[in-house]
């Protein structure tokens, strides 16, 4: 898959709930950390039990998260995220991730975004903001195994 610009990215950012109230210049600024990866269908991104250190977001695809016992709990696709208990913690990953279809997965480390924060630290308030709105969903959907959009 072609790699985006810093332009697209910026503008994809805009699509995901975590970011959609940043502007354009905030925006830019997180973009600018993004790192993109190219996946194929039923490549594995990660593993129940790994190391969680960054945040996931399909820019292309769809990605099936799974328990520890393989059995699916959510499908995701495009502007959706996942890993983002990375952020907050350093436990490792609670289920596997598994892409569906070939996708491009655009990942923000936890340094880079402690970085992005240093240089403008409304970011984290807008961020604290999206994921206190989304947080009680996305549990309650994956504890009873249903999409997490």
């Amino acid at each position: 898959m072609k790699p985006l610009s810093l332009i697209e990215k910026a503008f994809f950012l805009k699509k995901v709930k975590l970011f959609a109230e940043l502007d354009f210049e905030l925006l830019l600024s997180v973009a600018e950390k993004l790192n993109d990866d190219d996946y194929d269908a039923q490549e594995k991104v990660f593993m129940t039990g790994q190391v969680a250190n960054r945040i996931y977001f399909i820019a292309q695809g769809k990605v099936q998260l799974t328990d520890e016992k393989m059995r699916p709990i959510a499908e995701l696709s495009a502007s959706e995220f996942f890993g983002d208990e990375s952020l907050f913690n350093d436990s490792p990953r609670s289920y596997s991730a598994l892409c569906k279809t070939d996708a491009m997965l655009l990942t923000l480390s936890r340094s880079h975004l402690l970085a992005v924060i240093a240089d403008c630290p409304s970011v984290a308030i807008s961020m604290l903001q999206a994921y206190a709105t989304t947080l009680p969903c996305r549990h309650i959907a994956l504890a009873k195994g249903a999409s997490v959009s």
